[in-house]
């Protein structure tokens, strides 16, 4: 016979409902539901392995939006409830809606399709000591002793000088060269070892091995280098000067992975944000007539401050704005529909590392599997370059969560004066519009291997579709 459940006190009844805490989202979710975190999480990896550069993930959406019945803008005349539309600019950015019931009023939910990585200089390609090689120029905030001696894939578009693009994919294929950059042995490392880590490997040493084999002729003085380009003008037509007009990225040749023995966690390069990027579309294109035109923004150039006309600092949300407003007709200023709306700024968040928990504040930092986080600022330091979200609409996320019990959790990036980073809230509320930051929370963060939980992702998914239903 089982023993009596001990009565609780008053007080312990009282602890319960005054004390805040947080159990794991998988407990939370049902049993049943356990099946369609993993489905969800394994279509998840597969765009997200095929999305390694902002173009290949703005095609790869656009790719997922006509097949659920998304048209884009340049063949839409006019706009009414219902209507699944896109604007897709330079390759690098793109809004996409579905035009609600009341189509003065939006929701908006904003995530950013770039990651750090490695680009070329200008003029990158030399020949020393027999090998062949291509200069870099990081993008974005990395540990740059991250990204020596892993195999690396090249993505991106160069043009001729006759002006024909060509479109580059080298290394994602298995059979596919892959491109390293090679790190001192330790034997030789005396001195390396003793600088400071963000000397260990500088800017000026990612230099990628690019080829090695000479050609056979006495009269070429840079064999390598000339084999090599001979190459590229015989597969593809190029000459060195199209190096100058060419956007070459350099991305880690992994596919994304199951972590730990029971698959809860997932590995995999850009996640930040790309993980956001693929809950937020999916739950747009799993909205069926909402009552507010729902709204996902795909912005540029996050990781180096959103500056730039495909990044969240220029003008593509009021020139959407006046867009909209012109296919549907409705009698509203641009600021306006943009000052009334709802967003959610969709973006992850760095999650407790036990064993670098000093760096955060126990009771304020988001844990992986206790459910999507929702921050009410970011920044660093006095709360500089972030959007401070009001209480109420903090309030009015607490309970769109609660209502749809959908696991949340809250916290801050890191103790105070330890550092701090950003995300698009700042440059969406500007338009007078209620905005908050919500995501996964991740180990990791703008390594070539970030690490989420596969509850905190479904969370965020379920959040994101909440809102849009609204």
């Amino acid at each position: 016979m089982a023993a009596k459940e001990e009565k609780k006190s008053k007080n312990k009844i009282l602890e319960e409902k005054l004390f805040y805490k947080k159990e794991s989202a998988w407990t939370d979710f049902e049993d049943s539901e356990h099946k369609k975190i993993f489905s969800f999480c394994d279509h998840y990896k597969k765009f997200i392995g095929e999305s390694k550069t902002e173009r290949l993930c703005i095609s790869n959406i656009i790719s997922i939006l006509e097949k659920n019945g998304f048209k884009s803008i340049n063949h839409v005349k006019s706009v009414k409830k219902g209507d699944k539309v896109y604007r897709a600019y330079k390759g690098k950015t793109l809004i996409a809606f579905i035009a609600g019931e009341d189509l003065e009023s939006i929701r908006l939910i904003g995530s950013h399709v770039d990651s750090p990585r490695l680009d070329l200089k200008p003029s990158p390609l030399y020949q020393n000591s027999e090998l062949a090689l291509l200069e870099s120029h990081y993008y974005g905030g990395i540990k740059k002793f991250h990204w020596v001696n892993t195999p690396l894939e090249m993505h991106g578009v160069i043009f001729t000088k006759s002006g024909k693009e060509i479109v580059l994919n080298i290394g994602a294929n298995e059979n596919d060269p892959k491109f390293i950059i090679p790190d001192l042995l330790p034997h030789l490392a005396k001195e390396q070892m003793k600088k400071d880590g963000t000397k260990v490997i500088e800017g000026e040493d990612l230099n990628i091995l690019f080829g090695h084999i000479p050609v056979r002729d006495k009269d070429v003085k840079e064999k390598i280098k000339f084999s090599v380009l001979k190459y590229l003008h015989d597969i593809y037509g190029l000459i060195e000067e199209d190096f100058i007009c060419a956007e070459l990225e350099f991305v880690p040749s992994q596919k994304p992975v199951d972590i730990g023995l029971d698959r809860g966690l997932m590995g995999a390069y850009g996640q930040d944000d790309r993980v956001c990027v693929y809950t937020s579309l999916m739950a747009l294109v799993d909205t069926a007539d909402p009552l507010h035109t729902a709204v996902a923004y795909f912005s540029d150039k996050e990781e180096t401050g959103s500056n730039g006309d495909t990044g969240a600092e220029s003008f593509a949300l009021m020139n959407f704005a006046q867009e909209y407003i012109r296919l549907t007709g409705i009698k509203k200023d641009a600021w306006k529909l943009l000052e009334s709306s709802k967003a959610i700024s969709a973006d992850v968040t760095a999650a407790m590392d036990p064993t670098y928990s000093s760096v955060n504040d126990p009771q304020n930092v988001s844990y992986l599997g206790k459910g999507v986080s929702i921050e009410k600022y970011g920044g660093g330091g006095g709360k500089y370059n972030t959007n401070d979200a009001h209480a109420e609409y903090m309030q009015y996320m607490r309970q769109l969560a609660d209502k749809h019990k959908i696991p949340w959790q809250t916290g801050e990036m890191g103790k105070l004066d330890i550092g701090g980073g950003g995300t698009i809230a700042m440059f969406m509320s500007r338009y007078g519009m209620d905005c908050i930051d919500a995501g996964p929370c991740v180990l990791g963060m703008h390594s070539i291997c970030e690490v989420t939980s596969r509850a905190d992702v479904y969370s965020a998914y379920l959040l994101y579709k909440a809102f849009f239903a609204e």
